[in-house]
């Protein structure tokens, strides 16, 4: 297999380590407009299979051409070049999953999907951990009941040690972080798709020690477009971030005091972008290259089964890997994109295009995360 991913950021490296760990992958191509910027254990995994290139996202024409030959593209770009990427990886014949996050984007996405098919190619938006690793748990959840009444998912990437005022650490893109602050999210209530705000309805969430107890708000994007595929028949479906107790009580003054905004506002007869300022001014004392983090994940599925009352809890405790110096947000989300590309490439999943939940299967991307040592436990 040759594979090609797009973005070396954190999640794009992590994706394109894991690739290089499969005898089954003959070469990797990892593409980024500052190639040259790649971390010290993933040119030592390339081995001569690993070949960075620079690109631009923008240069559409480029990004096509560079496609061609590849049998699977994994794009770990911002969620607003997917659109275009699924256009242009249909267009060169190649098989192609991205982190996703934005379900507006994903909807335009599956406008594509009898393009995919006619080709023979499998789409997958949505692939790292939240969306993507949670939507496979629960859609495994709702297919061992008779009848499905709750599924509630929590997610959260959090410093192993926290530091005050914000209690975190960057684990993937601030950017992205923030738009899920700020983007309404899509729930079931009542059997029907609804928004709810950003950063509301807190609960405390329960994990064994050292992680202890977290606190749980909406955020946009988590579930993908789920909401709508079960419609009228679950009555209620949400996703909520996990953070440190008191994470949401700075962040919400903040957003509501228009400091993480994307309007432009006049400062001294210049246009500025509140957002941006925010993540010139955090970013510096956010990003922490050595410090370790963790990534807490339940998903609880409730309904009945042969008429009686049943709950599937899905538990995943995953820890910085501290041998090769690979993050725990980028072990579930990189590694996540990589099993799916190989999925995909080897003719493992469904043709079209499919959010995880639909087309991915449950057994072996569980087995296939086990060996990396990514346990999804079962509480």
């Amino acid at each position: 297999m040759k594979m090609l991913v797009l973005g070396a950021g954190l999640q794009g490296c992590a994706c394109a380590y894991d690739l290089l760990q499969s005898d089954a992958v003959e070469a990797v191509t990892i593409a980024d407009i500052q190639p040259d910027h790649l971390p010290k254990w993933l040119v030592a995994a390339g081995k001569g299979r690993l070949n960075p290139v620079k690109l631009d996202a923008k240069d559409e024409a480029a990004v096509g051409k560079l496609m061609q030959g590849h049998d699977a593209v994994m794009s770990a770009l911002p969620y607003y070049f997917n659109g275009p990427m699924t256009r242009l990886a249909i267009a060169a014949g190649c098989h192609f999953a991205d982190l996703g996050g934005n379900t507006e984007i994903v909807m335009e996405q599956k406008q594509s999907d009898s393009a995919a098919r006619a080709k023979g190619l499998s789409v997958i938006p949505d692939c790292g951990l939240a969306p993507g690793m949670v939507n496979i748990l629960a859609a495994e959840g709702i297919r061992r009941l008779d009848q499905t009444e709750r599924v509630k998912i929590y997610v959260g990437g959090l410093p192993q040690n926290p530091e005050p005022p914000l209690n975190y650490q960057i684990v993937y893109s601030l950017e992205g972080a923030l738009d899920y602050y700020t983007t309404p999210s899509w729930v079931l209530r009542g059997g029907k798709p609804t928004q709810v705000e950003a950063l509301s309805e807190l609960e405390d969430i329960k994990f064994p020690e050292p992680v202890g107890t977290l606190e749980a708000f909406h955020t946009g994007g988590g579930i993908s477009t789920m909401p709508f595929a079960w419609e009228g028949k679950i009555d209620t479906m949400e996703y909520k971030t996990l953070r440190y107790p008191g994470h949401v009580d700075v962040m919400k003054p903040i957003r509501e005091l228009g400091l993480i905004s994307n309007d432009p506002i006049e400062v001294k007869g210049k246009q500025v972008v509140p957002r941006d300022l925010f993540i010139a001014a955090v970013q510096p004392m956010l990003f922490k290259p050595e410090g370790k983090d963790l990534v807490a994940l339940r998903v609880e599925v409730s309904g009945t089964k042969d008429g009686k009352p049943t709950t599937t809890t899905f538990q995943l405790l995953d820890y910085y890997d501290e041998k090769i110096g690979v993050s725990a947000m980028m072990r579930t989300t990189g590694y996540s994109l990589s099993i799916t590309g190989q999925m995909q490439a080897s003719g493992k999943t469904e043709k079209g295009v499919l959010t995880p939940d639909e087309a991915m299967p449950f057994g072996e991307y569980v087995s296939e995360l086990a060996k990396r040592g990514v346990k999804i436990l079962e509480v």
